[in-house]
Order: C-alpha cells, then structure tokens, then sequence
C-alpha cells in the first residue's frame, strides 16, 4: 500500500486500490472475485469494499455476477468500437485543452511518467508499463480543467484498461503504442493541435492492438 493510499478513510483508500487493481490489470476481463476475497486482499472490513464495489459497479468498471461474486466485464468486438469511438473524441480535446495551461513543473512531471514508462517497456515490465501510461494521460487531462470531459475519459479507462492487459499477457511489452515523445515535444512547443494528434496517434494503436486481439480469439 501507498503511503498516500494509507492516509485516506477505509472506504477511499479501498476504491483507490480496487480501482488501480482493475487498471493495471491485476483483474483480468472476465475473471470472477468474491467479495470475501477482496476483502482478504485488502485487508479491510466487508463495508468499504461493497461500497468500493458500488461504485466501481456504477462506472462501468466492475459487474455483479451473483453470489456476492463482481468481475471486470470483458468487451466484444462492438462495445470495443464504441470505447474507441469514445476515446478518440474525447482524449486527444482533453490534451489540447491542457496544453494552454502547462506550466514548467507540469512538463517535468509528464517527462518522469514517461522516462518511468519507457523504462518499464525495457524492463519488459507490465505492470509498470500500465501504470505509467495511465499516469502520463491522466495527469495531463487532470490539467485541462473539464470536468465533464475528464470523468468521461476516467470512466473510458476503467473500461478499456485490462483489454490492455491482456494484449499485453499474449505479446509482452515490445512494439507497444508510444508517441509520449512527439507529445511531449508538442507540448514545449505550446502546439495543442499537435499534441491532440500524438495523443490520438498513441490511442489509436493501442486500440488497434486490442481490436486484433478480439478478432482472433
């Protein structure tokens, strides 16, 4: 646990780490959890993990399956392009509408999430990979100030964050989709046109990556 997670009440520090566990793929699509073991897992009292549950539940990220059993619900190949859809209208306006507002600090925050993710695709670390990649979009859509369009984007994450997980399980961590450096190189230049383009060249691979993934299984 995080020292920054060891802060918060019960039940926020629970939906934090519930929420991570789904992005960076610790729950697989499909793959069915009990809510005693979650609550085994989190070492925490049955009442913040139904509620972490709920909420997660109601964000699309999490599906009830009876018998106090929730799991991350695996996308077909339709709810796929519709995510996509979603996702390449509302991040790359996300990116540009951030650009306006970095500061120096905000660009050297960027630069370490993306030296950390690049490491990790040498290291040939999934995890780590996952991790950062949400860490460099979310901290820059965290800067455009839209509310509307930043909760749209987290809950487009939540939904397509362990389909990446599992292209990621089949090919490992080379060739994966990175344009962070021509986004970032953007990003100095002011260029929000461009830095939309990079990041919505970066989704777009790995869309394409798990579209691939769904027509061969």
């Amino acid at each position: 646990m995080s020292d920054q997670h060891a802060k918060l009440p019960d039940h926020q520090r629970v939906y934090r780490q519930l929420r991570e566990m789904i992005l960076f793929g610790e729950l697989a699509p499909g793959q069915p959890v009990t809510i005693q073991g979650l609550v085994s897992t989190l070492d925490v009292g049955m009442t913040p993990v139904r509620e972490a549950i709920r909420r997660l539940t109601s964000e699309g990220a999490l599906a009830f399956k009876g018998n106090r059993r929730v799991s991350v619900p695996q996308p077909d190949l339709e709810q796929w392009k519709d995510i996509a859809f979603a996702r390449l209208a509302v991040e790359p306006e996300l990116a540009r509408k951030a650009t306006k507002r970095l500061g120096p600090d905000d660009l050297d925050r960027l630069s370490g999430y993306d030296d950390q993710l690049n490491a990790a695709i040498d290291k040939g670390d999934v995890r780590g990979y996952l991790e950062h990649n949400y860490r460099f979009h979310a901290y820059l859509y965290e800067l455009a100030d839209s509310e509307v369009l930043s909760s749209i984007a987290n809950m487009l994450w939540l939904r397509a964050g362990p389909s990446l997980r599992v292209v990621l399980g089949r090919y490992g961590t080379a060739n994966l989709p990175d344009k962070h450096a021509e986004a970032m190189e953007a990003m100095r230049a002011g260029d929000g046109e461009a830095v939309a383009a990079a990041i919505h060249g970066d989704i777009e691979q790995g869309i394409a990556q798990v579209r691939e993934t769904l027509l061969s299984a």
